[in-house]
């Protein structure tokens, strides 16, 4: 929550990303630590502190424009003297579509049958956000995010309105 972190729906953990609010122009470097955000229309979620900095806290939301820099290169430059980033290929990876979460692992199990029946693939990720455990239902396996995307619109089309393409964490 204080750390300069963000949660992206497919990026991989460790990436860093230069974020620009489109209001005020402030501009913030944060590490993909999570997955989310799971709101549709939303690209980022960002900690309590990168948010403050950028001057979105109090309306919650903004407009802002993102940059994958990549994981950080460690070297032995001296402190302060700047950081290099490596990027790599994020539109390759191990995708899948989530269709939704519960907090019941009864009814994920419920979903995960009925979506097994007409889906390769469906399964069921644990998360534990130090709160509350979620039961995430997916469906697919895809190797680049183009697929992933193409597979989350026939699953909308399909009924499912709050499918989305994410990255599976390795």
């Amino acid at each position: 929550m204080y750390a300069m972190t963000a949660a992206h729906k497919t990026l991989p953990f460790g990436t860093y990303v230069s974020v620009l609010n489109l209001t005020n122009s402030r501009k913030i470097k944060v590490r993909i630590n999570d997955r989310g955000p799971f709101v549709r229309g939303r690209i980022i979620d960002l900690s309590y502190t990168a948010a403050k900095k950028l001057g979105i806290v109090g309306p919650g939301t903004g407009n802002v424009e993102i940059v994958a820099l990549g994981a950080i290169v460690r070297s032995k430059a001296p402190e302060g003297a700047g950081r290099s980033y490596v990027s790599a290929n994020y539109y390759q990876g191990n995708f899948t579509v989530q269709i939704a979460a519960f907090s019941e692992w009864k009814n994920a199990q419920r979903l995960k049958q009925k979506l097994t029946q007409s889906h390769k693939n469906t399964h069921i990720t644990t998360y534990y956000d130090g709160y509350d455990t979620f039961y995430r239902v997916r469906v697919g396996k895809c190797s680049t995010l183009e697929q992933a995307n193409r597979y989350e619109e026939f699953m909308i089309q399909n009924g499912f309105k709050g499918a989305f393409a994410i990255a599976e964490d390795n």
